[in-house]
């Protein structure tokens, strides 16, 4: 990412840090975008295990929410494109869980920098 493209999300250096109240609602966006992000992840998984393994929504939730979670499938698949599924959808769900971290911990690391780096005197 260019420095320019990165000043449309965060303030540049030169600038100081923005106000707890901004820093709320950005966190507060984060939040947003990484409970879309899971919630689409969950659905996805809810529709892979119905098409394959024919389970109810109850119960597709279930296995999509508990590979999101990390814990595991609660019903082993059956068919071989459940299984497959299954396989590819718990990889998947372990790469929602990293970027959803990192999506949440960027705005916090990104002030305790911007805090570090910004001198005292100009601080207001």
């Amino acid at each position: 990412m260019t420095d320019k493209h990165a000043r449309l999300l965060y303030e540049p250096r030169s600038a100081a840090p923005i106000t707890r109240r901004r820093f709320a609602r950005r966190m507060a966006n984060h939040v947003a975008l990484v409970a879309g992000f899971v919630s689409v992840s969950l659905l996805i998984g809810m529709a892979g295990y119905a098409y394959f393994e024919h389970l109810a929504w109850r119960d597709a939730f279930l296995n999509a929410a508990m590979l999101l979670g990390g814990m595991g499938p609660v019903e082993a698949p059956q068919s071989s494109g459940g299984k497959l599924f299954a396989g590819l959808y718990a990889m998947y769900a372990g790469l929602v869980f990293i970027v959803g971290a990192a999506i949440l911990i960027a705005p916090v690391y990104h002030r305790m920098l911007h805090k570090f780096h910004y001198p005292a005197d100009r601080a207001s």
